[in-house]
């Protein structure tokens, strides 16, 4: 009988201050008050609609993003999250993330966040350069950074991450090290250091900023930063996550091992598994984007019934779930153990065996002990890993384009 992979909680708040012009992310700038009240009770009842899918699992960790979550006071998160711990049992060493913007936070609220249940906070620093803040359309300076971490520090919370970016309009490798240097300083248990990209649908796309990096300055770009912070002690284990001893992110290895995660908020995304019949079965769900909506839709939803309203569901075909799989766990410096896919996916690895080797033929993979990782030349060109592993129906639709 198949067992169950752990199980997550992501949360969606979907406003900001202002819509940076690289994010493609679900988010809107706040027109007029927060509506916090009536926003905690619909993610309370759309959590409560999907109890069921929650199998008697105890959540493993919970992440609060955006957006931007340090829009919102500290009362109304610490009822959000009294509120999902009367409903689900939470590990007794489980993480609980907060996103929060170095801009929007007043002095005393980490204190504050702690007390509601917050263990651990992830900082959109981006950048440490005047300019470079300002073409990303940052609302904080560098010292508000500086400010943050302080009162981070000051309310206990010393599990912290810090977001930068690298490939930046004219930046210099020189320029790339002295914001890595900067961030380094304030000694972050965790980075996440990527290159900004141009995603379809934001500013940059309609309008992108002059001077990006071609690729072989954005790899050069990447190689310096990279020996900079193994150097300092910050052990890669993802693309783009690096981390001291004990502080790798939960929450996304949850993600990056194909664990199960229920969404609730505006635009959440979730992932949940069953065994029906003997079989695994895995569901993809996703909830209306528009915040209005998703606040109309769910004013009556208990009274209403069980139908969880506003979403989509979609039941991941057994011949996509390798690739969505490996995805995820490709990304991991250290890859993924055989017993591990054949758990997760229902199906055994020997059906992608020919894939892997003509991945190894090509320099993309490499084997280990109990499975299979990307090797450094597949973690630059994962994109080209990948591609070897799309479903049939995937490869139709790419050559129809």
């Amino acid at each position: 009988m198949p067992s169950l992979p752990p199980l997550s909680l992501y949360v969606h708040f979907p406003w900001c201050v202002r819509k940076c012009p690289y994010c493609d992310f679900n988010s809107h700038a706040l027109q007029g008050k927060l509506p916090e009240a009536a926003y905690v009770e619909a993610l309370l009842c759309d959590l409560t609609l999907q109890l069921p899918t929650a199998r008697d699992r105890a959540l493993q960790s919970i992440f609060l993003g955006g957006g931007t979550p340090s829009l919102l006071a500290p009362e109304a998160l610490a009822r959000l999250l009294h509120g999902v711990a009367a409903r689900l049992e939470l590990a007794a060493d489980v993480e609980i993330s907060l996103e929060a913007n170095p801009g929007t936070i007043e002095r005393g609220q980490f204190s504050a966040y702690r007390s509601a249940g917050i263990t651990r906070v992830s900082l959109g620093a981006q950048s440490f350069a005047p300019a470079q803040l300002q073409r990303l359309g940052r609302i904080h300076s560098a010292g508000e950074i500086a400010l943050a971490v302080a009162e981070l520090r000051e309310a206990g919370l010393d599990n912290f991450n810090l977001d930068l970016m690298y490939g930046l309009p004219q930046q210099s490798v020189a320029e790339a090290l002295a914001d890595l240097e900067q961030a380094m300083a304030l000694q972050p248990r965790h980075l996440s250091h990527y290159q900004l990209t141009i995603e379809a649908g934001t500013v940059f796309a309609g309008r992108p900023p002059s001077g990006l990096p071609d690729a072989d300055r954005s790899a050069e770009l990447q190689a310096a930063c990279q020996r900079l912070l193994a150097d300092s002690g910050y052990v890669q284990y993802e693309v783009s996550a690096y981390a001291r001893e004990r502080a790798r992110c939960r929450h996304n290895l949850n993600y990056w091992q194909f664990g199960d995660y229920l969404g609730i908020g505006a635009g959440a995304h979730g992932k949940c598994s069953s065994i029906e019949q003997g079989a695994l079965v895995i569901t993809r769900t996703t909830r209306t984007r528009d915040p209005r909506r998703y606040l109309t839709q769910f004013e009556s939803a208990l009274a209403a019934g069980t139908r969880t309203p506003g979403t989509e569901q979609h039941l991941v075909a057994v011949e996509e779930r390798a690739f969505e799989f490996l995805l995820n766990a490709l990304r991991l410096v250290e890859g993924f153990e055989q017993a591990q896919f054949e758990a997760r996916t229902g199906l055994e690895l020997a059906s992608v065996a020919g894939q892997f080797e003509r991945a190894r033929a090509l320099g993309l993979t490499e084997r280990h002990d109990r499975g299979w990782r990307a090797s450094p030349q597949g973690l630059n060109f994962l994109n080209d890993l990948l591609s070897l592993f799309l479903p049939p129906t995937q490869i139709r639709a790419s050559a129809l384009r």
